[in-house]
């Protein structure tokens, strides 16, 4: 009998990419679940390099020691998620500086924009519009908001050398430089 391949028989762990399906939702206040609100499912597979905080903390923890096949149900609090969420994270921008705004009628509370910063550019959620500027939120859309993922684990393999050394995955599915 011929052994399956590294991929299928690996474990995450640090220094390992790992390509998974995942389904998320929020746990609302009286613990229902909400619709999913994301999927990959039907899609590529994520990807990411294991040990470098390249996925939400909780869904790291989780993820340790797995392998291809392997099914996971985990529910996170902001904390172990996207965090809480921060009341000074609310700007006044000019439109003009939105990153690939979207056309004027489409800029409406509830859009998700593009805001240049120091540290490149970050999503942010319109609150409101005016004629020439725009208030955004710059928290992470699910901070402050419990969360349920649904996991299948599809392959681990070994990092490569310049992956671990730029603490991303590279290729298909990983950053291209």
């Amino acid at each position: 009998m011929q052994e399956p391949p590294p991929h299928l028989t690996l474990r995450v762990d640090s220094n390992r990419v790992v390509a998974f399906h995942y389904r998320l939702c929020e746990v609302r206040q009286d613990g229902s679940y909400s619709p999913w609100i994301e999927s990959s499912f039907g899609r590529q597979p994520l990807l990411y390099l294991h040990g470098y905080g390249n996925v939400v903390v909780g869904l790291e923890q989780a993820m340790a020691g797995k392998k291809a096949g392997d099914t996971l149900s985990i529910t996170l609090p902001p904390e172990q998620a996207y965090g809480f969420r921060k009341s000074n994270e609310l700007a006044r921008l000019p439109i003009k500086h939105l990153h690939n705004p979207p056309p004027i009628k489409n800029l409406v509370p509830g859009v998700i924009v593009g805001v240049r910063t120091n540290q490149g550019v970050r999503n942010a959620l319109v609150v409101k519009v005016g004629k020439f500027n725009v208030d955004v939120d710059t928290n992470h859309p699910y901070a402050g908001r419990t969360l349920h993922y649904q996991i299948e684990v599809l392959g681990v393999r070994d990092a490569t050398p310049a992956e671990i050394a730029h603490r991303h995955v590279h290729g298909p599915g990983g950053h291209q430089h």
